[in-house]
């Protein structure tokens, strides 16, 4: 069951003060653009990055929050407009930011688990959240919808693949027997193992389709991304492993399938541009004019789909397997991929043991079925050391 719910229109009174996380990532300043044409309807509050200072200013200069936060790096009131504060790394005053009563929407862009605790926080204080962060349901889903339900918050996806999967739902799972992500197959499509062996960094981050950041790159060529898309599904929408599927679509034009128990399918169709998802997320259940690519009919001519290469790609199956097991498994295979990742675009690791030091870590740990967020948190640290360990044995 997702935590979404249609919105009475008198609800919307005035603007709605939003929070983005992550505003410097690709899908932060993708929201910032969106934002930015609807001003009547927005107010930027809080804007909050991880390190690069430089760019947060700029965006203070431009849009004019109340806040900016920097977790690490030095920002100088002089180089700040007036009557913008700045919070330097203090991630308690952060999160108390994210509860403040007066704003209404959060959206969590931060990259990998450090994206957790301010999802957690927003949901905690009943805040309807875009979520861009996967990891957080990777990671915690089942504790993390039970705490949406629990205080009233509300999930929208911005992933591509899961708002697709939400507007075909139409906001509701009733029917559904399955549901079918689809994926470019990344930078690696069509390789074989032999082949990926030798796979750099530069062409790993040569995606075909999307421009993100680097992690999220390596994921898409690795399929874990696909992987993490998968686990993600099973907890946003309450589905079974088995009621999950993938597909390569390398057009990138289907950004999903839903399957309903009578055979119909439903697919949402659109250009690949994050800004239409991002909008839908904020304006749910309205739907209002986007700056995002139309579709271009004349010069369409086919949609291509294949099966994902399970052999040359083994990240994926990992993401089925978390998707049954649930418990501390997700923890432990997003810990493990952020720092094997690390380590590839590092040149310490080879692109294959990327998917081997994941199926290694996760084979190893001492697995809880129900696990506490502290219990969690304690998953991603040992999993951490334990791959850092792996890899120098297995440089």
């Amino acid at each position: 069951m997702i935590v979404a719910n249609a919105i009475d229109d008198s609800s919307i009174k005035g603007r709605q003060r939003v929070v983005v996380l992550g505003s410097t990532g690709s899908i932060g300043t993708s929201t910032l653009d969106v934002l930015s044409r609807l001003p009547d309807r927005f107010q930027i509050v809080g804007l909050a990055a991880g390190s690069r200072g430089e760019e947060l200013i700029e965006q203070a200069r431009q849009y004019r929050p109340e806040w900016i936060a920097l977790q690490h790096g030095v920002v100088s009131p002089s180089d700040l407009p007036a009557n913008v504060e700045c919070i330097l790394d203090d991630p308690k005053e952060l999160l108390r930011r994210v509860q403040d009563p007066s704003v209404d929407y959060v959206v969590s862009a931060i990259v990998g688990a450090a994206g957790l605790d301010c999802t957690w926080a927003a949901l905690e204080a009943g805040k309807t959240v875009a979520l861009a962060n996967k990891e957080s349901l990777v990671v915690a889903g089942q504790l993390v919808m039970a705490l949406a339900r629990k205080h009233g918050g509300r999930i929208i996806p911005v992933d591509s693949e899961h708002s697709a999967i939400f507007q075909a739902m139409a906001g509701s799972p009733v029917g559904v027997e399955r549901v079918i992500l689809t994926g470019s197959g990344g930078p690696f499509r069509g390789w074989s193992q032999e082949k990926l062996a030798n796979a750099t960094v530069e062409q790993a981050l040569r995606h075909p389709t999307w421009k993100m950041g680097p992690k999220i790159t390596v994921d898409s060529a690795t399929l874990m991304n696909k992987a993490l898309e998968v686990i993600e599904a099973r907890w946003l929408f309450d589905l079974q492993a088995g009621q999950i599927d993938v597909v390569v679509h390398p057009e990138s034009m289907i950004h999903s399938f839903v399957e309903f128990v009578d055979g119909s399918v439903l697919a949402q169709i659109s250009p690949p541009d994050m800004r239409l998802p991002i909008q839908y997320a904020l304006t749910y259940p309205e739907r209002l004019p986007c700056p995002a690519q139309r579709m271009n009919w004349n010069q369409l001519s086919s949609f291509h789909f294949e099966p994902p290469d399970r052999t040359a790609f083994p990240a994926l199956d990992l993401g089925f397997e978390v998707a049954r097991q649930g418990g501390t498994t997700g923890a432990v295979l997003n810990a493990a991929n952020e720092i094997a990742v690390a380590s590839f675009l590092d040149r310490k690791l080879p692109f294959l043991n990327i998917a081997r030091a994941c199926r290694a870590v996760l084979d190893s740990h001492t697995f809880d079925p129900n696990p506490t967020l502290d219990g969690l948190r304690a998953a991603d640290r040992w999993a951490r050391e334990e791959v850092r360990r792996w890899t120098s044995l297995n440089p």
